[in-house]
C-alpha cells in the first residue's frame, strides 16, 4: 500500500506555480527557485522538483491551453529559423563564387 499523501493537490499546485513564477520574475535558477518556494512552504526542494517534473508533460502536451499553442508556436519557429540560416548559408557561398 502507497504512503499517505503528506501534501493535498490545491498544495502541489500553488508550490508548482509559486515556482514557475519565481522563475520568471527573478530569472533565478532551477535549484535556486526551488529551494526558496520549499522553504516558503516547508516542502523539501527534492518533492518541489518532481512535482514539477510530473506537471510538465500536462503543460507541454498541447491539450488544448495556452502552454500547447506556445510549443507548437516555437516548433514552428525554431523550424524556419533553420530554414532561413540554411538559405543564408546557401547565399553566402554564392556571393563568394562570385
Amino acid at each position: 500500500m502507497a504512503a499517505p499523501r503528506k501534501f493535498d493537490q490545491e498544495t502541489r499546485e500553488r508550490a508548482v506555480r509559486m515556482y514557475h513564477d519565481r522563475l520568471k520574475e527573478t530569472g533565478e535558477s532551477k535549484l535556486g527557485a526551488r529551494k526558496h518556494v520549499g522553504a516558503l512552504l516547508d516542502i523539501n526542494p527534492a518533492t518541489l522538483r518532481n512535482w514539477v517534473e510530473s506537471d510538465a508533460p500536462a503543460e507541454a502536451g498541447g491539450g488544448g491551453g495556452a502552454a500547447g499553442s506556445i510549443s507548437s508556436e516555437l516548433k514552428a519557429l525554431r523550424k524556419e529559423n533553420a530554414e532561413l540560416r540554411r538559405a543564408n548559408e546557401i547565399l553566402k557561398t554564392a556571393s563568394a563564387f562570385f
